[in-house]
Protein backbone atom coordinates (compact mmCIF):
# COMPACT_ATOMS: atom_id res chain seq x y z
CA UNK A 1 0.00 0.00 0.00
CA UNK A 2 1.50 3.08 -0.75
CA UNK A 3 2.58 5.83 2.02
CA UNK A 4 0.87 8.70 0.73
CA UNK A 5 -2.51 7.18 1.86
CA UNK A 6 -1.13 7.97 5.25
CA UNK A 7 -1.59 11.81 4.53
CA UNK A 8 -5.29 11.51 4.23
CA UNK A 9 -5.58 9.94 7.86
CA UNK A 10 -6.60 12.04 10.60
CA UNK A 11 -8.42 11.38 13.81
CA UNK A 12 -11.00 13.56 13.20
CA UNK A 13 -11.57 12.57 9.45
CA UNK A 14 -11.38 8.93 11.08
CA UNK A 15 -14.66 9.17 12.99
CA UNK A 16 -16.38 10.47 10.57
CA UNK A 17 -16.57 8.05 7.74
CA UNK A 18 -16.64 5.12 10.01
CA UNK A 19 -19.84 6.97 11.94
CA UNK A 20 -21.09 8.41 8.28
CA UNK A 21 -21.02 4.76 6.48
CA UNK A 22 -21.07 2.56 9.62
CA UNK A 23 -23.50 0.20 7.78
CA UNK A 24 -22.07 0.25 4.11
CA UNK A 25 -18.36 -0.63 5.44
CA UNK A 26 -19.59 -3.60 7.06
CA UNK A 27 -19.88 -4.61 10.69
CA UNK A 28 -16.70 -7.27 9.99
CA UNK A 29 -14.63 -4.35 7.94
CA UNK A 30 -15.67 -2.02 11.06
CA UNK A 31 -14.33 -3.73 13.55
CA UNK A 32 -11.10 -4.45 12.02
CA UNK A 33 -10.88 -0.77 11.53
CA UNK A 34 -11.42 0.17 15.15
CA UNK A 35 -8.88 -2.65 16.40
CA UNK A 36 -6.42 -0.92 14.25
CA UNK A 37 -7.27 2.88 15.42
CA UNK A 38 -6.94 1.51 18.99
CA UNK A 39 -4.19 -0.34 18.05
CA UNK A 40 -2.62 3.13 16.62
CA UNK A 41 -3.36 5.48 19.53
CA UNK A 42 -1.83 3.35 21.56
CA UNK A 43 1.67 4.46 23.35
CA UNK A 44 3.48 0.81 23.43
CA UNK A 45 2.65 0.42 19.87
CA UNK A 46 5.94 0.94 17.90
CA UNK A 47 6.54 3.44 14.85
CA UNK A 48 6.55 1.12 12.33
CA UNK A 49 3.12 -0.13 12.65
CA UNK A 50 1.57 2.82 13.45
CA UNK A 51 2.74 3.56 10.04
CA UNK A 52 1.03 0.85 8.74
CA UNK A 53 -2.04 1.74 10.63
CA UNK A 54 -2.10 5.32 9.47
CA UNK A 55 -1.36 3.90 5.32
CA UNK A 56 -4.44 1.36 5.82
CA UNK A 57 -6.77 4.05 7.96
CA UNK A 58 -5.88 6.77 5.15
CA UNK A 59 -6.66 4.31 2.18
CA UNK A 60 -9.91 3.94 4.26
CA UNK A 61 -10.93 7.59 4.22
CA UNK A 62 -9.84 8.05 0.96
CA UNK A 63 -12.95 8.19 -1.24
CA UNK A 64 -11.37 8.08 -4.59
CA UNK A 65 -9.14 4.69 -3.77
CA UNK A 66 -8.87 1.35 -6.31
CA UNK A 67 -12.57 0.87 -5.96
CA UNK A 68 -14.62 4.56 -5.34
CA UNK A 69 -16.58 3.81 -1.87
CA UNK A 70 -20.02 5.07 -3.44
CA UNK A 71 -19.15 2.18 -5.81
CA UNK A 72 -22.76 0.27 -4.85
CA UNK A 73 -21.95 -3.08 -2.99
CA UNK A 74 -18.15 -3.41 -4.10
CA UNK A 75 -17.41 0.14 -2.89
CA UNK A 76 -15.02 -0.82 0.70
CA UNK A 77 -14.29 -4.38 -0.62
CA UNK A 78 -10.38 -3.08 -1.68
CA UNK A 79 -10.76 -0.85 2.17
CA UNK A 80 -11.76 -4.37 3.98
CA UNK A 81 -8.65 -5.96 1.87
CA UNK A 82 -6.03 -2.72 3.35
CA UNK A 83 -7.52 -2.93 6.64
CA UNK A 84 -6.74 -7.18 6.78
CA UNK A 85 -3.44 -6.37 5.22
CA UNK A 86 -2.80 -4.12 7.73
CA UNK A 87 -4.11 -6.44 10.44
CA UNK A 88 -1.96 -9.42 9.52
CA UNK A 89 1.28 -7.15 9.30
CA UNK A 90 0.91 -5.79 12.78
CA UNK A 91 -0.41 -8.99 14.35
CA UNK A 92 2.12 -9.08 17.27
CA UNK A 93 1.26 -5.46 18.39
CA UNK A 94 -3.02 -6.09 18.94
CA UNK A 95 -3.72 -6.71 22.47
CA UNK A 96 -6.96 -7.87 23.70
CA UNK A 97 -7.68 -4.59 25.19
CA UNK A 98 -7.41 -3.63 21.39
CA UNK A 99 -9.80 -5.98 20.76
CA UNK A 100 -12.08 -5.01 23.57
CA UNK A 101 -12.18 -1.36 23.02
CA UNK A 102 -13.39 -1.94 19.43
CA UNK A 103 -16.11 -4.23 20.80
CA UNK A 104 -17.42 -2.08 22.97
CA UNK A 105 -17.32 0.86 20.55
CA UNK A 106 -19.70 -1.56 17.85
CA UNK A 107 -21.78 -2.87 20.89
CA UNK A 108 -22.23 1.57 21.43
CA UNK A 109 -23.36 2.33 18.33
CA UNK A 110 -25.44 -0.96 17.29
CA UNK A 111 -26.33 -1.60 21.25
CA UNK A 112 -27.27 -5.89 19.94
CA UNK A 113 -24.53 -6.17 17.33
CA UNK A 114 -22.74 -9.26 17.31
CA UNK A 115 -18.97 -8.80 16.80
Amino acid sequence: MEDNYAKHYSEKSFWDKIKKYAKQIGNKTLHSALILYYVGVDKQTPSWAKGVILASLGYLIFPFDAIPDITPFAGYADDAGAIASALAAIAGSITNEHKSKADQKIVEWFEDSVV
